[in-house]
């Protein structure tokens, strides 16, 4: 469903391979009903449909949000990957240790304004902000 350009359909059996290499799973149930998913999968598969289009950035919200720390911890290692691929994501994420271990750059917002903006380490090591918007 992904793969709406006209680049992204000519490179279509190319970026499923890629999917399928990123996410086995999906490649196992690929005859299965999406609706019938389980909550990780069905976020493998929004981030898979993402990828088809092949984007120069790809938008994750909530991506740890109702699931189980193992599929969590999976899902940040290929999000780590596509980094060092060279895909820039933009990760909107409640979950800070999650989000820390991903991103390169930190952006907190409050209220729809920018109220912080660093890297991972300078936001970690700013107890002001932890404090005041982080509840930590």
């Amino acid at each position: 469903m992904g793969a709406f350009s006209k680049r992204a359909r000519h490179e279509f059996r190319k970026h499923l391979d890629e999917i399928y290499s990123l996410f086995p799973r999906l490649k196992e149930r690929h005859r299965q009903k999406a609706g019938t998913f389980s909550g990780g999968e069905q976020q493998m598969l929004a981030i898979a449909r993402g990828l088809m289009s092949d984007p120069e950035v790809l938008i994750i919200d909530e991506l740890s949000l109702g699931l189980a720390p193992l599929i969590v911890q999976s899902l940040a290692e290929t999000l780590v990957a596509l980094k060092k691929a060279g895909l820039t994501i933009l990760l909107v994420e409640q979950n800070l240790p999650l989000a820390l271990r991903v991103v390169d750059h930190v952006h907190v917002l409050s209220r729809g304004r920018v109220v912080h903006s660093s890297s991972p380490d300078a936001l970690w090591r700013d107890e002001a902000i932890k404090s005041r918007y982080l509840g930590l």
